[in-house]
């Protein structure tokens, strides 16, 4: 992932625009991303102009990597986004998946062996 290399030094506030440049993201994409994404919500000032703080573009490279490089759909990087944010990793849900597959063919073993006995 990218680091949020500013402009000036101390700054905290980021136009759209400069952020699009930052990250490669077109305003209208990130508009778009706006709305699928509750997170992904910068500040407006005073004459309804988006103020993204660094956090809101390290958010963007992440939502960025989901999307363009692993992948996800939309959803998929939402609920990515989320698991997260509760300490939840892909590899951890992977690992989950496998147990519940393979506890489930044990199961279906045992149910097969079951039915060759009564038939």
């Amino acid at each position: 992932m990218a680091v949020v290399k500013a402009d000036k030094p101390g700054k905290l506030f980021y136009k759209i625009n400069e952020v699009s440049r930052i990250t490669g993201i077109k305003p209208y994409v990130l508009r778009y991303w706006e709305t699928e994404f509750e997170s992904l919500k910068p500040q407006k000032d005073v004459n309804d102009q988006r103020r993204y703080r660094k956090e809101d573009i390290d958010l963007i490279y992440k939502i960025k990597n989901l999307l363009y490089d692993e992948r996800f759909t939309i959803a998929g990087a939402r609920k990515q986004l989320k698991d997260s944010r509760n300490g939840v990793t892909v590899n951890e849900r992977g690992a989950r998946i496998v147990a519940i597959s393979n506890e489930l063919s044990a199961i279906r073993s045992e149910l097969t062996e079951l039915l060759k006995l009564y038939a």
